[in-house]
């Protein structure tokens, strides 16, 4: 027999002789003597016979074996072997697969267990349904602009999120030989429209408004010991969680030492404390019912929930956000005293983007920062904040 197209799709489904029955590109119909159909294509990869099987005649018509198996024929062409692909491909993960490998893998190096909540959540949310059952190796660019233009415009900054979580799956599969290029590259952006340069700082106080807050707080309904936190929070220009996790066991004296763990930078802080806040600690002994936390919440030995002092703020009417206290402490530093910067940045636990100059602040001017943390309190437990 000749190689060009000598099946028909009712010899197909006719023949029941045992034997081999070809056709183009090197495919033929193989009968058992059962009389089992199955497709196999023949044919060399650098002067090497090969066969490869392309499934059961009864779930593969001829149109449809003959289209594999030119695809195949294709892949010769390139310089590939069409046998070792197959291969590869029923070995690669789908993303979503490699998505929760990768991010397993770096659940060790996140110090934040919700923000390692939120990098699979937000894959879960837009990528998953997109691209979850999909090879790795099978997605385009075409399959990352499905899912990122629907938010690219509305939600921008989850938007990006989502672009660089999926590189760095992708990142991965490279690594693995799944991939030679990674779809989700920062030069999709190209492709998509130009985003707002807008960035949303998170609102501050001015400094001469703080005392109206804690005064207004104090007389506020609020419960005892979040008005102590909220307040505690102000005068050490701490962040939420690691105010809200505070431990009984980080105060020695009048010394708070937050654990590099619970902060931002992974570096252990030092906080001098005034003599407002060691009155703080005090009044929160009486109330917080043992608890390992001095700011205990509603539930035995767990913190403040972190939507709190958010919702005490709205219900002042006061429009900041609580994690700006930060701010409004800088900007006082900087406009109402003569502290050094280099001070009031270790205040914040700020590290330094000056290599150089980080190189030799091994120090956390403790000693320098206790004078400027009672000042602050000073400067907001007065009705006149216009004096210092």
């Amino acid at each position: 027999m000749g190689d060009q197209n000598v099946l028909s799709a009712r010899f197909v489904s006719n023949v029941t002789d045992k034997g081999k029955y070809y056709d183009e590109f090197g495919l033929r119909l193989v009968v058992s003597i059962t009389g089992a159909k199955k497709w196999v294509q023949r044919y060399s990869f650098k002067g090497a016979r090969r066969e490869i099987g392309l499934g059961s005649a009864k779930l593969i018509s001829l149109k449809q074996a003959r289209e594999a198996a030119l695809q195949n024929k294709m892949t010769l062409y390139a310089g590939e072997d069409p046998l070792h692909n197959l291969q590869l491909n029923n070995s690669t993960p789908t993303f979503e697969e490699s998505a929760r490998i990768v991010h397993k893998n770096k659940l060790p190096s996140w110090k934040n267990a919700k923000h390692a909540a939120q990098v699979i959540s937000t894959l879960e949310k837009y990528a998953f349904p997109c691209i979850g059952e999909m090879k790795v190796n099978d997605i385009s660019s075409q399959h990352i602009l499905k899912i990122l233009e629907p938010i690219w415009l509305t939600k921008e900054e989850t938007a990006r999120r989502v672009r660089s979580r999926l590189s760095a799956v992708f990142s991965w599969t490279i690594a693995k030989g799944w991939r030679g290029d990674d779809p989700a590259a920062s030069t999709i952006m190209s492709a998509l429209p130009r985003q707002s340069k807008k960035i949303n700082h998170r609102k501050s106080m001015h400094y001469e408004d703080v005392s109206e807050f804690t005064n207004k707080m104090k007389q506020s309904s609020t419960g005892p010991i979040i008005k102590l936190a909220l307040e505690f929070l102000i005068l050490t220009a701490t962040r939420s969680g690691e105010l809200r996790n505070a431990l009984w066991s980080e105060i020695k004296d009048d010394l708070w030492t937050i654990p590099g763990e619970r902060m931002k930078a992974g570096v252990t802080h030092r906080i001098p404390l005034s003599g407002r806040c060691l009155e703080i600690l005090e009044q929160a002994k009486t109330i917080s019912h043992d608890s390992k936390y001095i700011f205990a919440g509603f539930k035995i030995n767990r913190p403040l929930s972190e939507n709190t002092f958010g919702k005490v703020i709205e219900e002042l009417n006061f429009k900041v956000h609580v994690h700006g206290f930060r701010t409004t402490f800088r900007t006082w530093t900087q406009e109402k005293t003569d502290y050094p910067r280099e001070v009031a940045e270790a205040a914040l636990a700020h590290s330094l983007s000056d290599k150089a100059e980080a190189a030799y602040a091994r120090s956390d001017l403790l000693d320098k920062r206790r004078n400027m943390m009672e000042t602050w309190s000073y400067y907001i437990s007065k009705p006149n904040t216009n004096e210092c």
